[in-house]
């Protein structure tokens, strides 16, 4: 397959799972952080991710996850991270404390930057999720990137070098409100990712620290 072609693939995804519209919406509202350098952390993998579920609050890691996340931590070893703003749902956290132990810096819980809520939905399949729909007695999707916005203004209005550390949803809805580019690697499970803003250029660049093949094999499902 071309690069052209995987593209188009993974365009075509992102427009059938319905983040065109989370797209939409966080464009109404573009981020503008006072941070120009930070690093992303997806969580590592939970049972719910390996069964593709929708997943509730208290889910911990798995062994997988686990490792992941002190691989992932690993290369912060290189990045002078000062302090870490992280999900307070448990496999943001587990995570989250895994990278303190590596960068020794203080975890500040910030729970508007939580996955978002599916209610009724929760631990019933998730392959076929669209974004557009809303679950019942769950949130909404304009409320989930309202919200998850005003979670990461707080997070990010810091000089210091910051690691955020939250989920797949919160990871489109900053991508999409910095209006930068969105690519397959980058939404796999404890995928380092450091966000730079190329002054110049007037955008963000987003790359992953840790070794494309590391994270290759991560599983990159929608929550």
């Amino acid at each position: 397959m071309t690069t052209d072609s995987a593209l188009q693939l993974w365009q075509s995804r992102l427009i059938k799972h319905g983040l065109d519209e989370v797209q939409r919406l966080a464009a109404e509202r573009p981020l503008q952080p006072r941070a120009r350098r930070f690093i992303f952390l997806r969580h590592g993998e939970t049972a719910g991710n390996a069964q593709r579920i929708f997943q509730p609050a208290d889910i911990p890691l798995n062994s997988t996850g686990h490792a992941q996340a002190r691989c992932a931590a690993e290369y912060l070893r290189a990045h002078p991270v000062a302090r870490i703003v992280a999900s307070d749902m448990l496999r943001a956290w587990q995570t989250a404390q895994t990278a303190a132990e590596i960068a020794r810096a203080p975890v500040i819980a910030e729970p508007r930057l939580r996955e978002r809520w599916f209610g009724d939905l929760i631990g019933t399949s998730s392959i076929d999720l669209d974004w557009r729909n809303e679950p019942p007695n769950g949130e909404s999707l304009r409320d989930f990137v309202v919200r998850t916005q005003h979670g990461f203004c707080d997070a990010l209005e810091s000089d210091a070098y910051t690691l955020v550390v939250a989920h797949g949803g919160p990871l489109y809805v900053l991508v999409f409100s910095l209006g930068a580019e969105l690519l397959e690697q980058h939404i796999a499970n404890a995928t380092p990712l450091l966000f730079e803003y190329e002054a110049d250029a007037g955008r963000w660049r987003i790359s992953n620290i840790a070794p494309l093949h590391l994270t290759a094999e991560y599983r990159a499902t929608a929550d």
